[in-house]
């Protein structure tokens, strides 16, 4: 897999290019504020812990040094990094808008990206407030900060809108065959591989997406009578048409049979009667 030079898509190994949305500017501001109040509020917490033990067990002064600057490894280093390995590129903040830490590839990260994030997000985001990481943000491509230049990821962002499928019908030209296809032999499994390619069909190259076609047209054309002279793409397209149709028929007449049974099915005998009657 790999990203195409210049843009948000992922292709693959077999050449079908995924859209990956990466997080915008705003939404990753509001994801960092949320995960740098929850942190900042555990290392103050931690912070007022550790100082109250220490007070009462009157350590030295050199002692409230060392437990803020281990707090504060803790809380903004060792936690965030181990967060975001532990849920694959998540954390509350993140998960609040939607996005996820991603390697440029697109897979998932490990703790070595997660801990040079955190490392370098002690500088952009916290010693800074925060002004560095927008301003990067803004300049880069991805709204990639520097510790995601540094470590090779981005927030991607993963609510996007569901489309409905389009639904077709039977392609032009192809009525009168369709009104007399044999289609009902076909098994459910190549049924499934059909609709599988038509609804992927976009997404493959010309020549994978035709020799895909002439594959499945050519296991097809067994179960199917009479064949139309047209193109194994259309073909298919028809075949899965007429199929879905008529199994839409088919239990559209069986669930007006079985409203016309429903009270032979659920009354009683003539003259019997009823559980409960007093006669």
């Amino acid at each position: 897999m790999g990203i195409e030079p210049g843009s948000d898509s992922l292709v693959t190994g077999e050449a079908v290019e995924l859209d990956l949305r990466p997080t915008g500017w705003v939404l990753r501001a509001a994801g960092a504020v949320i995960d740098a109040l929850l942190y900042l509020g555990a290392y103050i917490a931690i912070l007022v812990a550790l100082f109250n033990a220490a007070a009462a067990a009157r350590s030295e002064d050199a002692v409230y040094g060392i437990i803020a600057i281990v707090a504060l490894v803790l809380c903004l280093v060792i936690a965030p990094a181990t967060v975001e390995t532990a849920t694959r590129g998540k954390s509350l903040g993140k998960l609040a808008v939607g996005a996820r830490i991603v390697r440029d590839d697109g897979g998932a990260i490990g703790y070595r990206h997660a801990a040079i994030r955190a490392l370098v997000g002690m500088f952009e985001l916290y010693l800074s407030l925060g002004g560095i990481a927008a301003v990067t943000g803004l300049v880069t491509d991805r709204t990639r900060r520097i510790g995601d230049l540094v470590a090779g990821t981005y927030s991607q962002y993963e609510r996007v809108s569901r489309i409905p499928p389009p639904v077709f019908g039977v392609p032009a030209g192809m009525e009168e065959w369709a009104a007399l296809a044999d289609v009902a032999r076909m098994p459910d499994g190549l049924v499934r591989r059909v609709a599988q390619f038509l609804g992927q069909a976009g997404q493959l190259t010309p020549e994978r997406r035709g020799h895909a076609a002439s594959q499945l047209a050519a296991e097809v054309r067994r179960y199917v009578s009479p064949l139309p002279p047209v193109p194994p793409e259309l073909f298919l397209a028809g075949v899965a048409v007429v199929r879905r149709e008529r199994e839409y028929a088919a239990l559209h007449r069986e669930d007006e049979h079985m409203e016309r049974l429903g009270p032979a099915l659920t009354g009683l005998p003539h003259g019997f009667p009823a559980r409960g009657d007093e006669n």
